[in-house]
């Protein structure tokens, strides 16, 4: 994320003031403009743009191979340097003439310290208790703790075996010993190679404690995915194949493979139940309110005097029913984060239409009482909005369901800079408490309240209570701003923004690719949108090629338009898209969608002589974006549905 990739460089212009240094941003293929706003941001550095993803390896030696400096620095994009964060790492390397690499002390988005910021080689005992977990249940122990070092001091500087590859300070002149970064590991695995060989080579690898730097981590990969799983153990594997041999190499590739399965099957259980949970849940929930109603109905209503009703209703109507609530619940966001009850409601209304109108094609076999599928949606209702409100008061302690309360806010920054960011937090649309801020007061015009002074914001966030702090560098340096981060970690939420920056960004969480507060929100982008465009993009497709003889006569191209129809439904296309190329597409930071059959600018040149740049009318587009829209446009542009499209020729 090129925001992420701004505050990071401009961290390490504040810290080279004194140094000599040369920046390389080497872009791995990415698809959001980063190149051309990096060069434009910072025409000073270096950008090496990659046409494809060569791996954290190869593209880091791109740039080790041009650099001239007495040492060298491996820096992940999602970090951020203190100023005095060089200086103190050359110091020590200074004061130290064994060392060969340099790792420093790392905390994430939350302030709280990255274990992996000091670790030990993973031999096969250590890698048993890591892939097994026993080195998460004893991080202290000097046994089962050895893989991250738990059991050294976090706040002390200690020789380490590995350095982690978001922060790799070494010298020149051991990386021309040991050569560059081993390219047959991809992503992971590649900093405990290189470390290792280091150690090899008679030089020591050591933690520098008192420069720590924030790591937001999972800007690369998250955590917990299947995928992360198998790209770390497979790296293990290649590390064993390289420096492990005998009984030691086949040992540590066994427990690796042992460990991928353990650990896949349960990143893949966590996901299904992380994704589908509710889901779950709410099936068996209706499930077995169908069946209370079904009791009810035979002894009270219908079979009176005795009779029970068929098995194929148990088996044929209750799943189809469920199916038909699920499914329209889904639809209607109610498994959306923060989903309010009406849109649970609103989902069971939907699904009660379409069993209500589905009902009459029912054989006679399978038509038992309408009054059923009323009273099954009623109990069904309550049973899921009792079910909610339970879990959401276990979860918070409070009985209001679907409420999204507001984020308390405070902006550490001086009044005119505070001033910006509220306005692009208002400008943006979303729904914060701005407590007031904490900085060098100014004019005072601005309604927002002074707190305080930044320096103050440890006893502020004591006082206030805010859910998150809004950091700008300048009122408080990145050393401070780092600093208070650590004091206050997990009391509050953190996120940074450059002086004049367009996007405020932070990460709640190591295992996830960050957190945005960007100047507009985009109505296409919104889950919920996006499923009921592709909604109607596949209710579209199938009854144009279900009424094909009939398109015929009303499209021009028909041939195409089938060929439209059948790519829509694939997922290749959409029957609404953007005007622009998709080059402009990414470098706005429009959410991303296929490639449209029709466009805005269509219909606008239909009313207009001269037509507006495509790119003011997509912006409108996604920012304004309501599914009635595509029906609209589709509507009036519907002889046009057989033109060809750009993604599917």
């Amino acid at each position: 994320m090129k925001y992420f990739v701004e505050l990071a460089i401009s961290a390490v212009m504040a810290a080279n003031k004194n140094i000599a240094t040369e920046i390389f941003v080497v872009d791995n293929c990415s698809t959001d403009g980063s190149v051309a706003f990096l060069q434009q941001r910072f025409p000073s550095i270096q950008v090496i743009a990659n046409k494809e993803n060569v791996g954290f390896s190869a593209a880091n030696n791109q740039a080790i191979r041009i650099s001239s400096g007495e040492y060298v620095l491996l820096l992940n994009p999602d970090t951020v340097v203190a100023e005095d964060t060089f200086e103190k790492c050359i110091a020590f390397m200074e004061q130290h003439p064994d060392a060969g690499g340099l790792g420093v002390r790392m905390i994430d988005g939350t302030g709280a310290f990255l274990p992996e910021s000091k670790r030990a080689f993973p031999g096969p005992a250590v890698a048993f208790y890591k892939a097994f977990g026993l080195s998460g249940l004893f991080p202290k122990s000097k046994v089962f703790g050895a893989y991250h070092l738990g059991f050294l001091d976090e706040k002390a500087n200690h020789p380490v075996d590995v350095l982690a590859g978001a922060f790799m300070m070494m010298r020149r002149k051991v990386l021309d010993h040991t050569g560059l970064l081993d390219e047959h590991f991809f992503m992971y695995g590649e900093d405990i190679d290189l470390s290792y060989r280091i150690r090899q080579s008679g030089h020591t690898n050591y933690y520098l404690a008192d420069a720590p730097i924030i790591h937001f981590k999972g800007e690369s990969t998250k955590k917990g995915s299947l995928n992360y799983v198998q790209m770390f153990y497979n790296a293990m594997k290649i590390f064993a194949g390289k420096h492990f041999s005998g009984n030691n190499r086949g040992i540590f590739v066994a427990l690796i493979n042992l460990a991928i399965y353990l650990r896949a099957g349960i990143a893949v259980l966590t996901r299904i139940f992380n994704r589908w949970g509710v889901v779950l849940l709410d099936i068996i929930l209706i499930f077995f309110s169908m069946l209370l109603v079904k009791e009810y109905w035979e002894y009270y209503v219908r079979y009176i005097d005795g009779g029970t009703y068929p098995p194929s209703y148990l088996y044929i109507n209750i799943p189809l029913y469920t199916f038909l609530w699920i499914v329209s619940i889904y639809f209607s966001g109610g498994y959306d984060k923060g989903a309010t009850v009406a849109r649970i409601l609103r989902g069971l209304l939907w699904g009660t239409i379409l069993i209500a109108a589905a009902y009459g094609f029912f054989p006679d076999s399978l038509r038992f009482s309408r009054g059923m599928i009323v009273a099954g949606a009623a109990v069904s209702g309550a049973v899921l909005l009792l079910a909610r409100l339970i879990t959401h008061f276990i979860q918070t302690g409070n009985i209001r369901f679907g409420e999204q309360a507001l984020k308390r806010i405070i902006i550490v920054a001086e009044e005119s800079e505070a001033n910006a960011v509220y306005q692009l937090l208002d400008k943006g649309g979303y729904s914060l408490h701005i407590l007031g801020f904490a900085g060098e007061p100014g004019s005072g015009k601005h309604p927002m309240r002074h707190l305080g002074k930044a320096t103050d914001i440890i006893s502020l966030t004591h006082i206030y209570q805010p859910g998150e702090l809004i950091f700008v560098a300048g009122e408080l340096t990145y050393k401070q701003i780092i600093e208070k981060m650590d004091m206050l970690a997990g009391k509050t939420d953190f996120k940074l923004v450059v002086p004049g920056g367009s996007a405020i960004v932070g990460s709640n969480s190591k295992n996830t690719a960050g957190d945005l507060y960007l100047s507009t929100i985009y109505s296409l982008g919104h889950a919920y949108n996006l499923r009921l465009k592709r909604l109607i993009d596949v209710i579209m497709s199938l009854f144009i090629l279900l009424t094909a003889p009939v398109q015929w006569l009303l499209v021009r191209h028909p041939l195409q338009l089938m060929k439209n129809a059948w790519a829509v439904l694939r997922g290749k296309c959409t029957w609404v898209g953007y005007a622009s190329p998709p080059a402009d597409i990414l470098s706005e930071g429009l959410p991303q969608i296929p490639q449209g059959v029709l466009s805005a600018d269509l219909l606008v040149e239909q009313r207009a002589s001269a037509t507006p740049d495509p790119l003011v009318l997509d912006r409108i587009y996604a920012r304004e974006y309501q599914p009635a829209h595509d029906l609209l446009t589709i509507f009036r542009l519907y002889r046009l549905l057989g033109r060809r499209g750009n993604s599917h020729g």
